[in-house]
C-alpha cells in the first residue's frame, strides 16, 4: 500500500474509521462532515467529483479492453463488485443497520439500481469489450446524457433547460471531433457489430440508473452503496458460476491482480461515491454531460500511456467538451 499511501484512498476509507484522528471521518462522504475538512470541501464540489468520476472510468474502459480475453467479463464485474462491497462494509454497517428499514420499503427500486447500475450494465459492456473496437465504444458512451435525459424525460417528465440541451449537443460535436479525429466524414462509415449493440444496452441500462437515483430512499450515502454493490455482487453470481463451468476461468497472474486492485478501488468504490454524491448535488440532467468527459479522458490515456501522438483535433474536442460541461452546468428554464 506504500506507493498509493499519499492518495485520496486512506483518507476515504483507512483513516475514516478513526474519528477525530486529524479530522478524518466516514462521516466527509455526507455532509455531516466537520466544516474544516478537506473531504467536507471535496464533498461539495459536484463537478469535480464528476469529473474524477469520468476520469476512472475512462480508465475501467481501458483497461478492460486492454484484459479482454484473459479475465472473464462476468467473473470480473462479480469480483469488481464483491470486493468493493467488502471495502465499504466495516464503515458502512452501522449505516446499513440504522436504515434497513428504508432501504427494505423501497426494495423493489433498489434492486433495480443494483441490477441496471452495478450488475447488467458492467458485465454487459465488459462483454462488448471482447467483440466491438474502441472506436465504436467511446462513440456509444458518448451518448450516454441522451439516454439519462430519455429515461428522465419518459418516466418523470423531467424535461431539459435549454442549456442542458446545447450542452449536451456541444459536448457530443466535441467527442465526436476527437473520436473520429476530426473527420465528421467518418461517422457514415462505421458499422456496429454485436459489441456496439451489446456497448449500447450498457450505456443505456445505466442511463436508467441514472435516471432513477434521485428517487432513491433517504439514506446515509455508505448504507445506498454498500447496498446495491452488495446486492449486484449476488445478481451477478449465478451468471459468473455459469461462465466459469463454460471454461472461461480466471488466470491468477500480475495482469489480474493489477486489474481487479484497479477495478476494485477507483472505477467502483471511489467513482461510484463520487458519481452518486454529484447527482445527489446538482440532479442527472445537469450531471449527465460529464459523461462525455470519458472518452475525452480515454484519448488523453491513449496520448499519455500508449505514445500516440497529440493532434489539432484533439485541442479543439477538449475545448468543445469542456464547453459544452460548462453550459450545462447553467440553470435555466426547460426547453
Amino acid at each position: 500500500m506504500a506507493p498509493i499511501r499519499r492518495s485520496i484512498l486512506p483518507a476515504l476509507l483507512f483513516r475514516a474509521q478513526r474519528a477525530g484522528i486529524r479530522g478524518f471521518d466516514c462521516r466527509a462522504l455526507t455532509d455531516q462532515a466537520p466544516q474544516r475538512s478537506p473531504l467536507r470541501w471535496l464533498n461539495n464540489q459536484p463537478y469535480l467529483l464528476l469529473s474524477l468520476t469520468s476520469l476512472f472510468w475512462a480508465g475501467n474502459i481501458v483497461l478492460a479492453r486492454y484484459v479482454a480475453g484473459h479475465v472473464p467479463p462476468v467473473t470480473l464485474s462479480c469480483i469488481r463488485w464483491i470486493g468493493a462491497f467488502l471495502m465499504l462494509l466495516p464503515f458502512a454497517k452501522p449505516h446499513l443497520e440504522r436504515d434497513w428499514p428504508a432501504l427494505r420499503a423501497r426494495l423493489p427500486l433498489m434492486v433495480t439500481l443494483s441490477a441496471t447500475g452495478f450488475a447488467f450494465n458492467n458485465a454487459l459492456s465488459y462483454w462488448a469489450l471482447h467483440y466491438t473496437q474502441a472506436l465504436n465504444a467511446l462513440l456509444i458512451q458518448s451518448s450516454g446524457p441522451l439516454f439519462v435525459a430519455l429515461w428522465s424525460l419518459t418516466l418523470f417528465g423531467v424535461r431539459l433547460t435549454w442549456a442542458q440541451l446545447a450542452g449536451i449537443a456541444i459536448s457530443l460535436l466535441g467527442v465526436l471531433t476527437i473520436i473520429l479525429r476530426g473527420d465528421l466524414a467518418a461517422l457514415a462509415s462505421i458499422q456496429f457489430n454485436k459489441g456496439d449493440v451489446m456497448f449500447a444496452g450498457a450505456v443505456l441500462s445505466f442511463g436508467l440508473y441514472s435516471a432513477l437515483m434521485p428517487r432513491r430512499p433517504k439514506t446515509h450515502q455508505l448504507s445506498l452503496i454498500a447496498f446495491t454493490m452488495g446486492c449486484g455482487a449476488l445478481l451477478l453470481l449465478p451468471l459468473s458460476v455459469f461462465e466459469y463451468s463454460t471454461g472461461a476461468t480466471l488466470k491468477f497472474d500480475a495482469l489480474t491482480a493489477a486489474t481487479l486492485i484497479y477495478v476494485v478501488i477507483f472505477p467502483s468504490t471511489l467513482a461510484y461515491l463520487f458519481f452518486n454524491r454529484g447527482i445527489a448535488l446538482i440532479g442527472p440532467n445537469r450531471a449527465a454531460p460529464f459523461l462525455h468527459l470519458v472518452p475525452v479522458f480515454g484519448s488523453a490515456m491513449a496520448i499519455l500511456l500508449l505514445g500516440e501522438q497529440p493532434r489539432l483535433f484533439h485541442l479543439i474536442g477538449y475545448v468543445l467538451v469542456l464547453a459544452g460541461v460548462v453550459t450545462a452546468s447553467r440553470q435555466g428554464s426547460a426547453a
